[in-house]
């Protein structure tokens, strides 16, 4: 059975939170959080959703959101099996909540989301391939085959060699 959860708009999220009537539970991962997210909402990412406290009160809605409500409507039945009770999707997540121009904290100095790291990491290698392989010689191209090798095998695995190379990274340390 595929669970359904139900839409709000900004409007009407902003509204039910401002009444104390429900708690915005923020599913994306801790990277993507510090960088841009709805004042007052929960980090709980969906990485570890199953395991992790929710810390929600019975008597509050819980509408969940991610940046674009994409990631919130593809897990609709693992946050539906977390909730007693009706549960709500932020309707086109933290980018509508912001165009609506309603609060958000953002940290500019926080590191980019690692998953848009590794997007332009590997872009850029698979281009500099290209070009040196047009350009110097066509043992180059094997850079881009390599890269995208190592795209395939973080899909199919789930461990991307990059992001962990990236993490290592003097701007993705935490400062002490």
């Amino acid at each position: 059975m595929t669970a359904s959860l139900t839409t709000l708009t900004p409007k009407d999220v902003a509204d039910r939170l401002k009444a104390g009537k429900a708690v915005l539970v923020d599913i994306r991962e801790p990277d993507e959080y510090a960088r841009r997210h709805v004042q007052g909402a929960l980090s709980r990412p969906l990485s570890g959703f199953e395991t992790a406290h929710l810390g929600l009160h019975p008597d509050r809605d819980v509408v969940f959101t991610c940046r674009s409500g994409m990631r919130t409507q593809a897990n609709c039945d693992r946050l539906a099996a977390r909730v007693d009770g009706p549960a709500y999707i932020l309707e086109g997540g933290v980018d509508a909540w912001s165009a609506a121009g309603l609060p958000v904290v953002e940290d500019r100095k926080a590191p980019l989301e690692m998953i848009r790291q590794v997007q332009i990491g590997a872009g850029l290698l698979v281009l500099t391939g290209v070009a040196l392989g047009f350009l110097v010689h066509p043992g180059f191209f094997g850079l881009s085959a390599f890269v995208g090798a190592g795209l395939t095998f973080a899909g199919a695995t789930g461990f991307c060699g990059m992001a962990k190379v990236l993490a290592l990274a003097p701007w993705n340390r935490r400062a002490a």
